[in-house]
């Protein structure tokens, strides 16, 4: 068994759980934030999307990734934990992006304001996700 092929799982496997979870809480947080508008009689704002969908990013960085885990000739070992850790990050990543977002999406929903700077905090908890991406191909040569 080429234990680099559990490294090739790992990382899209975890990104992908991640953003799974990710994008449930950051929906359930826009969704809660759209009824308030409801409730108040004001348009509800569809630019909450943006937050909604801020997660799923991370699937696509540990695909990336993925390919190149399976593409690379580095021991399997050290395929192996880098698929795993580096999922593991990116599955955080996204987990405490959708968190960031459903509170992004309550506050823009009450106050109509802050959209860039909340925008800017979700792009800081992405940067961890492509960090870790950028560096584990590093590792990997």
């Amino acid at each position: 068994m080429d234990f680099g092929t559990i490294g090739v799982a790992a990382v899209l496997g975890l990104a992908g759980m991640g953003s799974a979870a990710g994008l449930g809480i950051a929906g359930m947080g826009t969704i809660g934030a759209w009824k308030k508008c409801y409730l108040r009689n004001k348009p509800a704002p569809f630019i909450l999307f943006v937050f909604a969908a801020a997660p799923l990013t991370q699937t696509i960085y540990g695909f990336i990734t993925m390919n190149a885990i399976a593409g690379s000739t580095a021991d399997p070992f050290l395929k192996m934990a880098a698929g795993v850790f580096a999922g593991a990050a990116m599955g955080f990543s996204a987990l405490f992006q959708g968190k960031s977002s459903a509170a992004a999406s309550d506050a823009f929903a009450d106050t109509g304001q802050g959209f860039g700077t909340n925008l800017i905090i979700i792009g800081l908890t992405e940067t961890v996700a492509l960090f870790t991406m950028v560096f584990t191909m590093g590792v990997l040569g």
